[in-house]
């Protein structure tokens, strides 16, 4: 495998030099930050992630408020005590994007949210105790456990509630196999997972940096020389 020296040395070269790369990354996620989070903050953040999922973005952000307001505030509790006829009506709110299997997730994973809370205190809390290292297990978990959680859904999910975790988005993908990793094009196998997880966990040791810091150097060494801060 190349040394990661190798590829943040690429990254600052096409980013104009290690002070304009530095100002690209992100800090290093809070422990304690993340065990503040609410539950219904952190199942409005996995609300937020699947109404994005092979969505545009800028219209979900725009109806946001809308969100808040007909999901209750995204408070679990709230929530699953909700009788049918209120999910229902939900798929004629204007409000809101009105997809049905997405409406649906939004109940399946308060129910979520609330069993996680009741084993860890809040699910803030079980994430925050969730280590880096492990990150491909906490995936298989929020996959297995939540509703329609899986794939980049839930890398995106953690990414925006402060875990300290990677992105398997194309450029970071294309890092990996460009520095020796024996990896498919889309990484979404779970053998390819854990070779993908022990590279980062190899790549943490080696160079002290948060696996966000990691996962974003990766991202703008390769691919397309993008002006802006993208997600990786």
């Amino acid at each position: 495998m190349v040394p990661f020296k190798t590829i943040r040395a690429r990254a600052e070269k096409r980013k104009g030099g290690p002070s304009a790369l530095q100002k690209l990354l992100p800090r290093k996620p809070d422990p304690k930050a993340l065990a503040k989070l609410t539950d219904d903050r952190a199942l409005a953040e996995m609300t937020r992630r699947v109404f994005c999922a092979g969505f545009a973005w800028s219209v979900i952000e725009a109806k946001w408020d809308a969100f808040e307001d007909a999901f209750l505030g995204f408070v679990p509790g709230k929530l699953t005590f909700q009788p049918d006829d209120y999910w229902d009506e939900l798929l004629a709110d204007a409000r809101i994007v009105r997809n049905g299997a997405k409406i649906q997730s939004v109940r399946e994973n308060a129910a979520f949210v609330q069993a996680i809370a009741a084993e860890h205190g809040s699910f803030g809390k079980f994430l925050a105790a969730s280590p880096p290292a492990n990150e491909v297990e906490l995936l298989d978990l929020l996959a297995k456990r939540g509703s329609r959680l899986g794939g980049n859904t839930g890398q995106m999910f953690l990414r925006f509630v402060g875990f300290d975790g990677f992105v398997t988005s194309q450029d970071v993908i294309a890092c990996l196999r460009d520095a020796g990793l024996d990896i498919g094009p889309e990484a979404k196998s779970k053998s390819d997972l854990a070779k993908v997880q022990a590279q980062f966990n190899a790549w943490a040791e080696e160079t002290g940096l948060s696996y966000v810091q990691l996962s974003r150097i990766c991202a703008l060494s390769i691919g397309e020389n993008r002006s802006e801060n993208h997600a990786a």
